[in-house]
C-alpha cells in the first residue's frame, strides 16, 4: 500500500516539474495559469490539467476557447515525459519555435492539436512513434515547412491529419 502511494508521488513529482518546465518557458498575460504552483506536489488540482483514477496527468488543454488564452513561448522537450498523456490540446495561442522530437515518447496521446500558432520547423518523424494518435492537427502555423514524414503518414489509427 505505502509503495503504491509513494509511487504515486514519483510520478506526481516528475509529471509537475514537466508542466513547470513548460510554463516557465511561456508568457501568460492573463496570468490563466496561476494555479500552477510549483510547490503543490499533485498536478492533478491545476487549471487545464485531467487526471485519471491513479493521478497521471491525461489531458492538457490550454487552447481558446471562450476567453483568450494568449499564451506565447515554446514547447518544451519535458512535455515528452508526461508518459500517460492522452490528449495534447494547445491550439490557438501563440507558440512558437519547432516540435520537440521527446513529443515522440508520448505513447498513450490520442490527440495532439497544435493548429493556430507559430510554429517552425519540420514535422520531427518522431511523432510516427504514436501508435495511438488519432488525431493530428497542426494546421495554420505557416512557419512548419517540408513533408509530412513518412513514418507519420504511416500511423494506423490517424484519422485526422
Amino acid at each position: 500500500m505505502l509503495s503504491n502511494f509513494s509511487d504515486s508521488m514519483v510520478n506526481a513529482n516528475s509529471e509537475g516539474d514537466a508542466l513547470i518546465a513548460f510554463k516557465q518557458s511561456l508568457s501568460d498575460p492573463t496570468n490563466v495559469l496561476k494555479s500552477w504552483d510549483q510547490n503543490l506536489v499533485d498536478p492533478c488540482s491545476w487549471y487545464f490539467v485531467k487526471c485519471n483514477t491513479a493521478n497521471q496527468v491525461i489531458r492538457l488543454c490550454i487552447c481558446k476557447d471562450v476567453e483568450s488564452r494568449n499564451l506565447a513561448g515554446h514547447l518544451v522537450p519535458q512535455l515528452g515525459n508526461l508518459q500517460y498523456l492522452q490528449y495534447l490540446s494547445l491550439n490557438k495561442n501563440q507558440l512558437q519555435g519547432s516540435i520537440p522530437t521527446e513529443l515522440g515518447n508520448l505513447k498513450s496521446l490520442v490527440a495532439l492539436e497544435l493548429q493556430d500558432n507559430n510554429l517552425t520547423g519540420t514535422i520531427p518523424p518522431s511523432l510516427g512513434n504514436l501508435k495511438s494518435l488519432v488525431f493530428l492537427r497542426l494546421s495554420n502555423n505557416r512557419g512548419l515547412i517540408g513533408d509530412i514524414p513518412q513514418e507519420v503518414s504511416n500511423l494506423p489509427n490517424l484519422k485526422v491529419l
